[in-house]
């Protein structure tokens, strides 16, 4: 708030309160003539007027109300806000701090993650046998503290900071087969995550199936946590300025043989000039990302083209808009929303999800069908 309005506001206040106070002091002042028997001599109606002094329950209500205003501009910033902040103190991020709304709030939310930081260590990692993960959980907690203060962090920081998130990828493994885990990533996931990657985490056109073995960003634990923690950006660029519209047709020809062994019948029988043609332009200006064999690669975020699993849907046309208009997805990013300990049991719970062939059981969402990790929308046709 300007000094102006703060000043405004407060000599408002402070007038009408004053000319309340000054109404009311002046009427208890007030002694009016009274007859013999206590009336005043109005008469209306048959009803005389007494003067009868106010309640006494109405004026401490009255100038306890006065005082409390008092006090309240003592204690919080009421009064000139922008030269005045109160002698109410809140505890943040280790210091103290005047109070205000929004030091109020960070510091109930630290104190509620304390809370919750201190059951996950008692009640989550230590029956999940997974209790290593403490000492690693509060290094990194001191590192992304100094990250945050910095504002010229040592250059090898954030390095630090990958490795250590990194090294919670085993106590991941560990809780994806907790059930007081799990039972708390799922909560977390329909909170945060369903919104895009629906309540059964099977995605929707855009947002990646977490249920499957498919992941653009790569689907160990290792994997999940960066996805989670710094969120991912992909794009597929437009090429219908570089390559014509009869590229674009080619090339996507092309990309739909990829997948034709694997299922593929949403679309008609395949034009095998235009498949060549679609190959020399694929491997020219595709195969960077894609991969020469059109496999991917996670490095990147692009997208296996072979296995007939399409982000934006696999249709000829829906291939070739891609192709000529490009693709934008961007996962957010959840440290600074979840904090680390909830990002352990979230990528958990996603993990536990994957439909990976070596693990010998499989957990299903609460309420659903199954989930893959928090990969970003793809950045390809498919």
């Amino acid at each position: 708030m300007t000094f102006f309005w703060s000043s405004w506001i407060t000599i408002l206040s402070i007038m009408c309160w004053a000319f309340i106070l000054g109404i009311l002091l002046m009427v208890l002042k007030y002694k009016p003539e009274v007859e013999d028997d206590g009336t005043t001599g109005h008469e209306y109606d048959g009803i005389r007027e007494y003067d009868k002094a106010l309640p006494k329950w109405w004026l401490v209500i009255f100038f306890g109300s006065i005082i409390w205003g008092v006090a309240y501009w003592v204690f919080f910033p009421g009064i000139f806000p922008s030269k005045w902040a109160g002698i109410t103190t809140v505890e943040v991020d280790g210091k103290t701090l005047p109070w205000t709304s929004h030091n109020e709030l960070n510091s109930e939310l630290e104190s509620n993650n304390k809370v919750f930081t201190d059951n996950f260590e008692k009640n989550i990692l230590a029956k999940a046998d997974a209790s290593g993960a403490t000492k690693s959980l509060a290094s990194l907690s001191e590192m992304q503290a100094t990250l945050r203060r910095s504002e010229t962090p040592p250059a090898d920081l954030q390095a630090k900071i990958d490795e250590k998130t990194a090294e919670l990828a085993p106590y991941v493994e560990k809780l994806a087969e907790n059930p007081n885990a799990l039972k708390v990533g799922s909560r977390l996931f329909l909170q945060n995550c369903a919104v895009c990657h629906g309540s059964n985490a099977k995605g929707a056109t855009g947002y990646p199936n977490l249920t499957d073995n498919d992941w653009l960003y790569g689907g160990e634990a290792s994997n999940i946590l960066t996805t989670l923690h710094k969120g991912r950006v992909g794009g597929m660029p437009a090429w219908r300025d570089q390559i014509g519209e009869d590229g674009v047709r080619a090339a996507s020809e092309y990309v739909l043989s990829l997948s034709s062994d694997n299922g593929s019948k949403s679309n008609d029988e395949l034009d095998k000039t235009l498949v060549t043609q679609g190959s020399a332009i694929f491997q020219q200006n595709c195969a960077l990302c894609h991969g020469k064999d059109g496999k991917g690669m996670i490095s990147a975020g692009a997208p296996n083209l072979t296995d007939n699993i399409w982000l934006y849907g696999g249709e000829r046309e829906t291939v070739r808009n891609t192709l000529r208009y490009g693709r934008a997805g961007v996962m957010p990013e959840w440290e600074t929303k979840l904090g680390n300990e909830r990002i352990m049991l979230l990528a958990a719970y996603i993990y536990s999800l994957s439909d990976k062939p070596a693990k010998a059981t499989k957990v299903l969402p609460v309420n659903t069908t199954a989930p893959k990790a928090a990969a970003p929308a793809a950045v390809t046709a498919s």
